[in-house]
């Protein structure tokens, strides 16, 4: 088996010679060893009943299937080849431990945009110190509403459990919350909850679209860096992102407000926020670093240049189709790492441009859509109100999206399609989440289960026509970066 981060292949069989064998007692032990032996011949230490040796002198035959094989394709593949038959190609790993998609180009070269290291104080060479994944609750559907006052009746029927709970460990409903770990961990520590109105925000929940949420640290069950970078009473701008992921190529998207964990999630992995911004004791402080800025200054030899406008640069940078097709590989395994490109300050100007829509967008000039009604009377009220239930399908070839049984938007351009957050496009990122859906809370399905599509249809036609404004004029931005 190979280890992900070591420079051994580990191997159980009987067929390694056991001469010169070392035996590990511990991990400390085992670490020194590899480093004393990092070019033998024959394997040179065991530790916990596995033999190692250096993969200088190892053979890895690596063959690769169709990339839409099924399990089944290749097991049957397996099953009726000749392994002395098979095209293997003898594979070795990089200076990073890939041994496959190995990339040629000058990514270590580039500035990194953050690092682990950066954020515990230990490097101060990145662009920026701080940056976090996404809020994850763990209870989305307690703590996020389309309706702001369904949302703190729900807070409150959890308060109230939680607080009976707090009281009687064999309270009757106490099951009819969530509960996981932190929060009985709070629950054991005697910690009081009540409801505080103030705590209800707009977050943002997936591309242009935001939820009430009501943000409760011993409520949310990882709030990351949330606290020190999202202020309520002082306004931040983040580069939301998603990238280190085996599915999906690098999304990002700006926004004003604390971000999700599935912001722009698809598949694997999760949303990081970059802030332009921290806060310590109300006191507000730039997260790009001195050293960051230092090298943009060096390199375009120009101390006009701010910090937000290397913020609005990296913006512009994180959109570029060229830098995303070049680095694709190195992005799906590394976090970002950010080029010098010529004219600074056009793409510092084009990043404000696309930041300034991405994060305005709800007052985005609305699209001109030709909004179609059915002349249809309904024979009953059941009738009608099937009419209304929503089908939010989008029909990309003839520039349509059928709302419900009664109405339909015509006339979206092409254009709109083309810019895309992962695998959708902004207009189907919105169209998923005003689908009706039944919670899979029992408690939520049973006393808090109010919406509906019918009481939103207006907002979310709105919301088409902004957000379809939006996509056409980011790419119009995207298209007018060289190749």
């Amino acid at each position: 088996s190979i280890s992900s981060g070591l420079s051994f292949l580990s191997c159980t069989h009987d067929l390694l010679l056991e001469q010169n064998l070392f035996t590990a007692e511990s991990r400390k032990e085992f670490q020194q060893l590899k480093r004393d032996f990092p070019l033998a011949e024959e394997p040179v230490i065991e530790y916990r009943s596995k033999k190692y040796y250096s993969i200088e002198t190892t053979r890895i035959y690596y063959a690769r299937r169709p990339e839409f094989d099924t399990i089944s394709d290749k097991l049957t593949w397996l099953n009726e080849s000749k392994m002395g038959e098979i095209d293997f190609e003898t594979i070795s790993p990089d200076k990073n431990n890939n041994w496959i998609n190995q990339s040629e180009n000058d990514w270590d070269d580039l500035l990194p945009l953050f690092s682990k290291e950066g954020k515990m104080g230990k490097t101060n060479e990145v662009l920026f110190k701080l940056f976090s994944n996404g809020i994850k609750t763990q209870k989305d559907e307690w703590l996020y509403d389309f309706n702001k006052t369904n949302l703190a009746k729900k807070v409150k029927y959890f308060v109230g459990v939680y607080q009976e709970t707090l009281q009687n460990k064999n309270f009757a409903e106490k099951n009819n919350i969530k509960w996981d770990e932190d929060l009985n961990s709070f629950l054991e520590r005697g910690i009081e909850k009540k409801f505080n109105s103030t705590q209800i925000i707009n977050s943002a929940y997936r591309p242009f679209m935001k939820r009430y949420f009501y943000f409760d640290k011993h409520f949310i069950a990882r709030t990351y860096q949330w606290l020190e970078i999202y202020n309520s009473n002082n306004e931040n701008k983040f580069i939301g992102f998603h990238s280190l992921s085996g599915d999906h190529n690098l999304t990002c998207l700006a926004t004003n407000t604390c971000l999700d964990m599935g912001f722009l999630k698809m598949g694997n992995g999760g949303t990081f926020g970059i802030p332009l911004y921290s806060f310590q004791n109300e006191e507000q402080i730039d997260n790009i670093t001195d050293w960051g800025l230092q090298q943009f200054i060096t390199h375009y030899n120009d101390s006009s240049i701010s910090k937000e406008d290397i913020f609005h640069y990296v913006y512009a940078v994180l959109h570029h189709p060229a830098y995303r097709s070049k680095y694709a590989l190195n992005l799906k395994r590394d976090f970002p790492r950010i080029p010098f490109y010529e004219n600074f300050w056009q793409w510092s100007e084009w990043g404000k441009q696309l930041m300034k829509l991405h994060i305005d967008y709800e007052t985005a000039t609305p699209y001109p859509f030709e909004r179609m009604e059915s002349i249809y009377e309904a024979p009953n009220v059941a009738a009608f109100e099937k009419m209304q239930k929503a089908k939010l399908k989008a029909n990309k070839t003839e520039g349509s999206i059928e709302l419900d049984g009664l109405t339909s938007l015509n006339g979206i351009p092409s254009e709109a399609w083309n810019y895309k957050l992962g695998n959708r496009s902004a207009l189907e990122w919105i169209l998923d989440q005003y689908k009706e859906k039944k919670p899979k809370d029992p408690t939520i399905a049973e006393k808090f289960n109010t919406y509906e599509f019918a009481n939103y249809k207006n907002h979310v036609i709105d919301l088409l026509k902004r957000v379809c404004t939006v996509s056409v004029e980011t790419m119009k931005i995207v298209n007018s970066m060289p190749e």
